[in-house]
């Protein structure tokens, strides 16, 4: 009787371990067979948030780039605007997303300006996302309404410190480059000027031609298309040096010496994102950049291409944090 139990008992075991290398064997294969999630990636449309107004700069080079990246990956990447904020609004959405690929953050100065600028932001930027890819640099320019008695520099600070507190500047909101640039300016030339946000430089734009807001230093994509148009005048560029695309533009830099602010475009994800998914969008992205027919309508904007690793532009973004902290502080400007 105890032999009986015996071979029965062995006859279990030997069938439970039957069974159970059979299920593993049946594990391994499903996971040979079944390639990661990243593999697939993008199997469906791409949200990328865009933190200002439809027409403006971001809106413009943010489209061009979503075409390069539908017709390289063979999905749709929607361009969402989400204005507000000094773009704010744009990045909580993008951060809040599922870290999967498919909500990406288009990233500029604004990024790196709100982290000091802001006294209360539900999230921090540098740790809440991750950097995938840099696309371009540029420059802001400095346009004044036509009817602005004005055509150097020079001109337009004597004009505003001979008229303290009268002259109004636009800006695409609260922290962007583009408020800051003018903020820096007030502070290295004795300007007193009364800055007038809007949710983005498209906006701000009919006040200025109509002469309600004196001025803007808008990113160089808009404000050369106004410039160009005549319904503005360009009296100046924020790079240290001449700008590239427009060298008949001064630097504001030959008449205030050490004045600069140059911007950068650039795209970020939620935390968390896989490491594949940022490394298929960071050379879709450099393939773009490769391509001559992309890389004009860029310069035709006014940018530069500049393709980096997502480490490199991890890099850019933390040392323009820094680099806006110090310009914040010395501007001794906040939001609440």
């Amino acid at each position: 009787m105890p032999r009986n139990d015996n071979r029965t008992m062995g006859g279990i075991m030997l069938r439970i371990l039957r069974y159970a290398v059979f299920g593993l064997v049946f594990l391994i294969g499903l996971f040979v067979a079944s390639p990661p999630a990243s593999a697939a990636y993008p199997d469906r449309p791409v949200h990328w948030m865009i933190g200002f107004a439809a027409g403006g700069p971001v809106d413009i080079v943010a489209r061009i780039m979503a075409q390069a990246l539908s017709d390289r990956l063979g999905q749709q990447f929607i361009v969402e605007n989400r204005a507000g904020s000094g773009g704010n609004i744009a990045a909580g959405a993008a951060i809040n997303a599922a870290p999967d690929g498919y909500t990406l953050l288009f990233v500029a100065p604004n990024n790196a300006i709100s982290t000091s600028l802001y006294k209360k932001l539900p999230f921090d930027f540098l740790r809440d996302t991750v950097p995938v890819a840099s696309i371009m640099q540029l420059t802001n320019m400095l346009v004044v309404s036509n009817a602005m008695p004005v055509k150097t520099v020079q001109e337009f600070i004597d004009y505003c410190r001979a008229n303290p507190g009268q002259i109004s500047f636009a800006s695409s909101g609260n922290g962007t480059s583009v408020h800051m640039s003018a903020e820096l300016f007030k502070v290295m030339t004795k300007c007193d000027m009364v800055h007038v946000p809007y949710r983005g430089s498209a906006i701000a734009f009919p006040d200025i031609i109509s002469n309600k807001v004196q001025l803007i230093f808008d990113n160089l994509p808009s404000a050369l298309e106004q410039s160009r148009g005549g319904t503005v005048r360009a009296i100046g560029v924020t790079s240290p040096q001449r700008w590239p695309g427009v060298p008949d533009v001064p630097a504001i830099a030959e008449t205030v010496p050490g004045f600069e602010a140059v911007g950068f475009y650039g795209i970020s994800a939620p935390k968390g994102t896989p490491p594949e998914v940022v490394e298929i969008l960071n050379k879709a992205v450099g393939d773009a950049l490769k391509d001559p027919k992309v890389t004009a309508r860029l310069t035709e904007n006014g940018g530069i291409p500049k393709p980096m690793t997502p480490a490199e532009f991890g890099k850019l973004v933390t040392d323009e944090t820094e680099k806006w902290r110090k310009v914040v502080a010395f501007a001794g400007v906040s939001v609440d």
